[in-house]
Formats: C-alpha cells, structure tokens, sequence
C-alpha cells in the first residue's frame, strides 16, 4: 500500500479527515498486526524474520535513492510508506524464504516501483505487488516453499529461533522436514481426485473449519484487520467488498459439487491464500487504484474474478497479485469513464479526427 497526501489526490479514501500519511501509514502497519501473529503462531518465526531483514533494506533502498536524488532523506523516510511496502511484502512471503529473496524483492519495490516513478503517490502499480510477482516468477521453487502449520507437523511443533535463522540465512536443510503444500496448491494440482477425496486424503483440510489448517485463521485475522481500517475510514468499503463478492460469486458458480474439475469452495477461494491480505491492504492503494467510488467498485470486481480464473484455469495457485497488477493497468480506463465530470460540464465526446 502506497498513499499520498490527501491534497494531491482528487478523489482519495482518507481525505474525509484530511490525516496526513504518516497518520494513515501507522494505521495500516498496526492493522496488519492480527494478521501477523495467526502467521507467526502457525508457522513460526520466519514471518518475523521476513519482516525485519525486508524493514531494513526498504529503508535502507530508499534512503540510498533519496540520496542520489539530493532529496532530504529523514522527511521521506518518516511517512513510513517504505516501511508498509517493507511489512505487506514480508506477511506475503513464504516464511523461512532464503534472506536474498526478501532483499531482492524488497529492494525491487522500492527502487524499481516506486522511486523509478518519482516516489510516493507517482506509481502507477503496487510496490509490494511487483516485488512480489518479480520473485515469483524469477525463483518460483523458493517463492512456494511454504511450511506445514504446527498442528500438522511431526512432532507438534515449529522450528525453533535458531533453526529458523540458520534456514534464512544458511540455508539449512532443518526446515525442509517441515515443508508441506498450501490448500490452493492441493486444489491445483488434485491429480484428478474429487474434492471430498481431496479432504479425506489431506489433514490440512480434514482438520479444518473452512479451508486449511492455518489458511482460514491467518484470513480471518487479516480481514479484521482490514474492518478496523474501514472502521476509521482510511479507505472505503467499494474495493474490498467488491472484491470478495466477485471471487465469491466466481468460485460458486464453477465449484460444480465438488467434481474432479472443480476450482475450490467459496470458502476455500476466501480464506486461503492472500485473500484477505490483499483484499484490506493491497487492493486499497489510492495510488494505484481507481478513485472514484463507482470506479473501485469495478476496480475491486476485475480483481476478484481474475483472481479466480488465475487460480482455476492458470499456472499459479494463488493470484492476487496479479490480478492487481493487471487492473492497475486498467485502473487510468476505468477513471475516465467513472471520475465525475466537474460541474456544468458535459460528457467527453469523441472527437473524429478524420479528414473529409
């Protein structure tokens, strides 16, 4: 999540209160907090890790362009923009990823996706979405070696403190012992099982409420989150509502029973993955979203079903960052048909061009 001064912005989610970004920026740190301990709760410490080492090269990245830019660092770096990107890249990643993988992505979203385009409020994507996509597709085998969560794993418990640095920073063996697939992996590559077959065969859903061991509560605690953010009105409810209606509506018109084509449960789509990660904190970029209230709506809607159809019908098993990657594309589209027009004015015609 990227934000701007609400001045800057002409139709922005936070200028009901006109709070400055340092404001809105501590906010949604402190709203990822819930999100943050279901993480670290059931699989470790590694998300913690992530979180530190992406902090400091954010900061670190950003202070090095301001620098070459002859911009004064210290009022820069106290919006806490750097470090938002910094906390959403490092709760998307997997934990326990090697220490360069956080590095690279990290310094990615700050230099290439942000200060490439003149910093704060000029980007056109979601800083954190291209770090993440740029590591997805450049280190697919460590961006999807996720953990099984505690309760499934041998012995009942996580890797310790040491364990967790020794496998970030030295790439240790210890952690692979405990290496499982994500309940969106399971759904992608079912080998053709039905999806009650799927269940019985795995712990990760047999032991679980809606969708994966873990998954469910880690959304859970991102979506409520994401309702004290609506709470305080540091964005409107379009985008994300909109969003998960569409996903909704999506995964229950293909779910089909249960057959041995089906793409998952409206439940399993909502819960698993960065579902909820991106619905509150990714997706409500004023940045790079759609501005009006009608424009979001759409915005929000054209990420729910391109989440599905990625994840049903494509290569990935989750799919939200790009999905918002694409619709930052469409975003500038869908604000000139949606942005009001100013007063006494009428609709842009078009105009011919063509000579007689």
């Amino acid at each position: 999540m990227s934000f701007m001064n609400a001045s800057s912005l002409p139709s922005s989610p936070h200028t009901h209160h006109m709070r400055d970004t340092r404001n809105v920026m501590q906010w949604v740190i402190m709203a990822t907090i819930p999100g943050f301990i279901a993480l670290s709760y059931f699989f470790g410490w590694g998300t913690l890790i992530n979180l530190i080492i992406a902090s400091v090269t954010a900061l670190l990245s950003e202070a090095f362009v301001l620098k070459l830019r002859h911009r004064p660092i210290k009022h820069y770096l106290n919006d806490y923009s750097a470090l938002v990107t910094a906390v959403l890249l490092g709760l998307a990643l997997p934990p326990y990823a090697p220490w360069w993988l956080v590095v690279v992505g990290t310094a990615t979203s700050i230099i290439l996706a942000k200060q490439l385009y003149g910093g704060l409020g000029l980007n056109p994507f979601n800083p954190a979405m291209i770090g993440y996509v740029v590591l997805l597709i450049s280190f697919p085998v460590e961006m999807t070696r996720w953990i099984n969560p505690v309760s499934l794993s041998a012995d009942g418990q996580l890797p310790s403190l040491i364990e967790s640095l020794s496998a970030v920073f030295y790439n240790s063996a210890a952690v692979d012992a405990y290496s499982g697939a994500t309940p969106l992996d399971l759904f992608k590559n079912q080998s053709g099982l039905m999806t009650e077959q799927i269940v019985q065969q795995n712990t990760l859903f047999s032991q679980a409420l809606f969708a994966g061991v873990g998954w469910e509560w880690v959304n859970l605690a991102f979506l409520a989150g994401g309702l004290v953010l609506l709470q305080k009105k540091i964005f409107t409810w379009h985008a994300p509502i909109s969003m998960l209606v569409a996903l909704f509506l999506m995964a229950a018109l293909f779910n089909d029973g249960g057959s041995s084509t089906s793409g998952g449960s409206p439940l399993l789509h909502l819960l698993s993955g960065g579902t909820m990660l991106g619905a509150f904190f990714i997706i409500t970029d004023p940045v790079s979203s759609a501005v009006s209230n009608k424009g979001r709506v759409i915005y929000g809607a054209g990420i729910g079903i391109l989440i599905y159809i990625i994840r049903a019908w494509g290569n990935y098993p989750d799919a939200v960052a790009f999905a918002v990657l694409l619709m930052n594309f469409a975003a500038p589209f869908i604000d000139y048909y949606t942005v009001p027009r100013t007063y006494g004015h009428k609709k842009a015609e078009r105009v011919d061009k063509r000579k007689d």
